[in-house]
């Protein structure tokens, strides 16, 4: 309870608050009008103070007591007791949102905040969204805010996912089953078959990882980066790895595993490229070496004879390399209509185009 003396002249005034105060950014201002009513005062009339408070925003205040220590006396009658107005501009302020179309309410904080004001209007904003039946509630918290991440998390609050820059939390209002989208489940990768039209395999010894040192030659591969194409992947990882330009064909396969990444699932796209380049520059950082190689020898390593996803995707290659017979999916540039933004749609676009000459004729 916070309690304050305020003094007059001729008047002094004692106040309680019913919670307490904070310190904050966000405050409001209430006056306060102290008015002699004194019968038999020289100056008739109202005699009028005013002064005006700056206190946090919420605060309700009530008077405890008021009284005229120099008029008062035992002479005197009540009316000499001062008179105190208050006037308080109440803001019942929300925290910013936005809904989305599944009754989801999405908060990005971005102005400094002290987590008890947090907290506080946190609360009224879930009451407020409840009451408007929103379900799930999202805070993204710049990494500058983590001193608001407490005061979530004892609120329900649970981690979504984390960013280099943010955290997102989240929380599920009504007494339902929660649907709320899991995080991202799968990591993307990509392999890069570059064969030239001569039949030479374009190829990596790596310095890292689980065939360091072990004499295999594999293909170049690589992670997709965020908002980042399969095929563009492709074609980036052939050029950083090995300096060779190429051209993206197709999906040959794909291959999907668990457990892979911090507990992540794995999806692996094996793509057939086509090389505009030939003179390899190797990244030192990464490659071991690189060349050119050719696909009976590249097919024949113990390793690749051994792994059976390594061989399965040899014998698609040969199919493809004798006579064209295998087709995968090729990319075609769509635009969807949940939105606006072009994508690729991978697709076996020799069949369908051999499909539609045959029921055209």
């Amino acid at each position: 309870m916070f309690r304050s003396l305020y003094q007059l002249p001729s008047a002094s005034v004692q106040f309680s608050t019913r919670r307490k105060l904070s310190t904050a950014s966000s405050n409001f201002s209430f006056s306060v009008k102290l008015c002699n009513h004194r019968k038999n005062d020289s100056n008739s009339g109202a005699l009028l103070f005013t002064s005006h408070f700056l206190i946090p925003r919420g605060i309700q205040t009530r008077v405890v007591s008021l009284r005229n220590p120099r008029f008062m006396s035992k002479s005197e009658d009540s009316s000499s007791d001062m008179e105190l107005v208050i006037t308080e501009k109440k803001n019942h302020e929300l925290l910013t949102a936005t809904y989305d179309n599944y009754g989801g309410v999405t908060v990005e904080i971005k102005d400094p905040l002290d987590s008890e004001i947090f907290l506080s209007l946190l609360k009224a904003s879930i009451k407020e969204w409840t009451q408007k039946g929103k379900k799930g509630v999202w805070i993204k918290l710049p990494i500058e805010h983590v001193n608001l991440v407490e005061a979530a998390v004892k609120e329900g609050f649970w981690y979504h996912h984390a960013e280099p820059a943010y955290l997102m939390l989240v929380y599920w209002i009504p007494e339902t089953v929660n649907t709320l989208p899991l995080n991202a489940t799968h990591r993307v990768g990509i392999g890069a078959f570059v064969m030239s039209d001569n039949g030479k395999v374009l190829v990596v010894q790596e310095k890292s990882g689980k065939l360091r040192g072990s004499g295999v030659w594999k293909y170049p591969t690589g992670v997709v980066d965020e908002g980042e194409d399969i095929c563009q992947a492709a074609i980036r990882e052939v050029k950083e790895e090995t300096g060779i330009d190429s051209e993206f064909v197709e999906v040959l396969a794909f291959r999907q595993s668990h457990k892979a990444f911090f507990e992540k699932s794995d999806l692996f796209f094996v793509c057939m490229m086509r090389p505009l380049s030939f003179d390899i520059e190797k990244q030192n950082h990464e490659i071991e070496a690189a060349q050119w190689m050719s696909f009976e020898e590249y097919a024949a390593q113990p390793f690749i004879q051994k792994n059976e996803m390594f061989k399965n995707i040899v014998e698609i290659c040969s199919k493809k390399k004798d006579s064209g017979y295998y087709s995968g999916f090729s990319p075609v540039l769509t635009k969807s209509s949940f939105s606006n933004r072009q994508s690729f749609l991978y697709l076996n676009k020799r069949d369908l185009i051999t499909t539609s000459c045959e029921n055209e004729s």
